[in-house]
């Protein structure tokens, strides 16, 4: 574990990191691996970071190893913070300049219609990928607006895909149910956790032996923007380590990259169709400028961070022409003209690319 010079062995530690993952997880190839691998030894360098890169452990279904998985995550990350019956207050409480890692199970239902009483918490994982994003709050007892700080690294582990403002931040492992032949080990806590945590020490004591390093590092990166941000953390453990990791951990940024942006484009597409089908509840013709409004003014959708503006006209025509839906120019009751999209023109794509719909017409509002 440590070479004849004295320093340690940092590609040694991450092999036998990624060793115990394969032990007792099913990972869907050695990209993932790696990439888990290299995600769990960077919670260890935190404040060196500049942004927080969050781990997604999603499956189709239950029984899948996405709880296994973050059982091992556990284990082995720094610090770890596990948010369920936890009070929001006590969340952002333990969020300081050197953060803990974030653990949500069952993230499923701190989004969407089971999401009631969960604000604190979304904003929150919303808010700190990035460092200096604080949440401002009144402290009435003091009488004063504080600043609380967000910027920690989270794994959230759920059934289905998380919203885009997580998955956008995140390397995201789709976990899947065992195949016959496929074995691991039985995770044992008390048999199996003690060495686990000796690693995690291990680990822990090699990064932050050289946080001024890893926080001046500027590694070349084979993506670019917000994908550069989220794995260059990973990036810079692996160039750190060396060996072959420098090669592996950019192997596993394209493939998981491309895995991600395959289906991110096919799912973006389609929950295009379901905001728009929820836009038009009640309407027979919407203007192009109304039905954009309602899009971008969603925090939880995509659409506001297209551009500075947010999703425009042009590309709301581009996206939606592969399903052949154009604008036009509509007369509306009211006497004024613009262009705009009829709801006919969706009901094609709706029937096709939609899953079918709660009750339309329960908010004549759109």
């Amino acid at each position: 574990m440590t070479p004849q010079n004295g320093s340690v062995d940092g590609a040694a530690l991450l092999n036998e990191l990624r060793a115990a993952l394969k032990k007792y997880v099913i990972l869907p190839n050695d990209e993932t691996a790696d990439a888990v691998t290299l995600w769990i030894a960077a919670t260890h360098a935190q404040p060196a970071w500049p942004h927080a890169p969050r781990l997604v452990i999603r499956a189709p279904e239950k029984r899948c190893g996405k709880s296994r998985l973050l059982d091992v995550v556990e284990v082995t990350c720094h610090d770890p913070f596990i948010t369920v019956n936890s009070s929001e207050a006590a969340i952002y409480r333990s969020v300081t300049e050197d953060p803990p890692t974030l653990l949500v199970d069952e993230a499923d239902t701190i989004f969407g219609p089971k999401a009631d009483g969960n604000e604190g918490l979304r904003g929150l994982l919303n808010a700190g990928h990035q460092r200096n994003r604080p949440t401002v709050r009144y402290d009435a007892a003091a009488n004063r607006v504080e600043k609380l700080p967000t910027f920690a690294m989270a794994a959230l582990a759920g059934i289905g895909a998380m919203p885009d403002t997580i998955e956008d931040r995140a390397v995201i492992v789709r976990m899947r149910r065992r195949a016959p032949g496929e074995t691991v080990s039985p995770y044992r806590r008390r048999r199996d956790g003690p060495l686990l945590q000796s690693l995690r020490q291990r680990v822990s004591e090699w990064l932050r032996a050289d946080l001024p390093t890893l926080e001046r590092a500027e590694p070349p990166m084979p993506v670019e923007d917000r994908a550069a941000d989220t794995w260059e953390p990973l990036v810079v453990v692996a160039d750190h380590a060396g060996a072959d990791w420098p090669d592996r951990a950019r192997t596993a940024v394209l493939v998981l990259t491309a895995e991600a942006e395959s289906s991110t484009q096919a799912a973006k597409s389609a929950r295009l169709l379901a905001d728009i089908r929820m836009i038009f509840a009640g309407h027979e013709e919407l203007s192009t400028a109304y039905v954009l409004c309602q899009l971008n003014s969603n925090p939880e959708a995509p659409w506001c961070e297209y551009s500075e503006k947010g999703l425009t006209a042009a590309k709301l025509g581009r996206m939606l022409g592969e399903y052949d839906i154009r604008s036009a120019n509509i007369r509306f009751p009211d006497g004024t003209q613009a262009k705009g999209f009829r709801r006919v023109d969706f009901a094609d794509a709706w029937l096709r690319y939609c899953p079918a719909p709660p009750t339309e017409d329960a908010n004549p509002e759109g």
